[in-house]
């Protein structure tokens, strides 16, 4: 028997997970078996049963008990303080304490577009362009206005990465820095069915799907990329969809 084959029959088995051990038992060969076993050592099942229970547990909210986060209004700030904040976050980004993140995993699907988001091109009072292109030059303003070149994260999918890779280099990142240009890939979660039953691909292996943009500091965290962030000074992060075209 393969190593870790029982341990991992055994944690199937824990969180009831038997239609796997079902079909690995009567339709798997020994390689297929192999594969499957070396994917499950990398997947939490009991953070994906937690996440399962949450979702078909519907809680019961108390209106009467919402209330409002924190927060400033800038309106009713005075002329002096509203100077004051704003030369804190000048100096922020003065002082290269700032990045910026584009969260840009997804496929332009709902766009009728082929390819990654951020390759879809629309129309703007300046002539067609391209997503990314927009926030080059977003980019660029802030550059030119506070004398920095900001550091810009862009987080791709498993799915898009090297497509959104190649049409960057192709366009030669639209004038932008490369050497200020890093790329991460969101994380990936196995897919359930409506019983909670992991899914089974047509490789017969764990069916996966992009964990989506709540996954952003985690993915920068196994892209040792916060680690980089901490020695470069970075302190403040701005976060922002590829598909906010009014984002500055």
């Amino acid at each position: 028997m393969m190593k870790n084959y029982e341990e991992t029959l055994e944690k199937l088995n824990r969180y009831n997970q038997n239609e796997i051990i079902n079909i690995m038992s009567k339709k798997y060969t020994q390689e297929e078996k192999k594969n499957l076993v070396e994917q499950l050592e990398n997947i939490d099942l009991e953070q994906i049963t937690s996440l399962y229970k949450n979702a078909t547990n519907i809680p019961t909210i108390d209106k009467n008990k919402i209330e409002h986060i924190k927060y400033t209004d800038l309106s009713a700030l005075s002329e002096e303080m509203f100077k004051e904040y704003k030369q804190i976050g000048v100096d922020i980004i003065k002082n290269n304490k700032y990045a910026v993140i584009t969260m840009a995993g997804g496929q332009g699907t709902r766009l009728g577009h082929k390819g990654p988001k951020g390759t879809f091109c629309i129309d703007t009072v300046n002539g067609e362009k391209y997503l990314f292109q927009i926030i080059v030059e977003s980019l660029e303003k802030a550059n030119k206005k506070y004398d920095v070149i900001i550091p810009w994260y862009i987080m791709t999918s498993e799915e898009n990465n090297d497509q959104t890779i190649q049409f960057l280099e192709e366009n030669n990142y639209f004038g932008y820095p490369k050497e200020k240009v890093k790329f991460f890939k969101q994380g990936k979660v196995p897919m359930i069915k409506t019983n909670g039953n992991l899914i089974i691909d047509k490789n017969k292996l764990i069916k996966e799907a992009s964990d989506g943009n709540g996954s952003i500091y985690k993915s920068l965290k196994n892209a040792k990329l916060l680690d980089e962030m901490k020695a470069n000074g970075i302190e403040w992060v701005f976060v922002g969809g590829v598909d906010n075209i009014l984002l500055k």
